[in-house]
């Protein structure tokens, strides 16, 4: 079978798998210089659209998207190669975060709208990734960017890069946040806990956070939140009960 990965979660399922002799491959994106590998087969690079994903398909039992939530071209490649091959296919994807006391979170559709948003604050910390950030080039505050890997431009013109691979704990978060002067947060609605604790931080701090809403899933695809239930479905769907047939 085939995971869709990049994500904990899916190492986490790869691993689950190898350990109950399921052949496994986890193709990763390849945006990443020095990936976290999960157990079992590995690919790397992208299929070239739906028309390269579909013919992968061929020989695959079951599909599984543990892609992040923001990857929404290769989620609806998904969609459309499962569909046109009749290859079973799950979403496997984390819940989005959800505000609590004393969060100023301030929600927009577009990292546009994001940028727009935090124009005239004098100091952005920008956590959405090394994709994407063109649309702040504009900023004219200081900016402090984390990513895993060096950001190509246009940046904004006094940014500070700080490279660094998560999970951070709030202390950290909020030492940064204090170093920097942070004034506002930027960030995308990715869920999970390996990388809350900045809302944390910016909370305690009572820094406002901009979220980035996630794109909506393709119709028609089943989901689930949990490692547990997408390997319940991997078995039920490899090995259905006698006289039952195969989505």
């Amino acid at each position: 079978m085939l995971v869709l990965g990049g994500t904990g979660e899916a190492r986490r399922l790869a691993g689950r798998l190898v350990e109950q002799g399921i052949a496994v491959t986890s193709s990763l994106a390849g945006r990443v210089a020095a990936p976290v590998l999960p157990d079992g087969a590995v690919r790397v690079g992208g299929f070239g659209g739906v028309e390269g994903l579909t013919a992968e398909l061929g020989g695959v039992a079951a599909l599984v998207d543990a892609t992040h939530p923001f990857a929404a071209t290769v989620t609806a490649h998904a969609a459309a190669a499962a569909a046109a091959t009749g290859t079973p296919l799950l979403r496997l994807q984390r819940p989005g975060w959800t505000a609590g006391p004393g969060d100023d979170w301030r929600w927009v559709g577009t990292l546009e709208e994001a940028a727009a948003a935090v124009r005239g604050y004098g100091s952005v910390f920008l956590t959405t990734g090394r994709q994407g950030l063109a649309v702040f080039a504009g900023l004219t505050g200081r900016c402090l960017v984390r990513a895993v890997d060096p950001p190509a431009p246009p940046l904004p013109a006094r940014t500070t890069v700080v490279l660094a691979r998560g999970p951070f704990t709030r202390e950290e978060e909020r030492a940064l946040m204090v170093e920097h002067g942070v004034e506002v947060l930027v960030t995308k609605d990715s869920g999970g806990g390996m990388t809350a604790a900045k809302l944390a931080a910016a909370r305690a701090l009572g820094v406002p956070v901009v979220l980035v809403r996630r794109p909506p899933l393709p119709a028609g695809v089943p989901t689930v939140a949990t490692v547990g239930e997408a390997l319940a479905w991997v078995r039920a769907t490899l090995s259905p009960p006698a006289g039952t047939p195969r989505p």
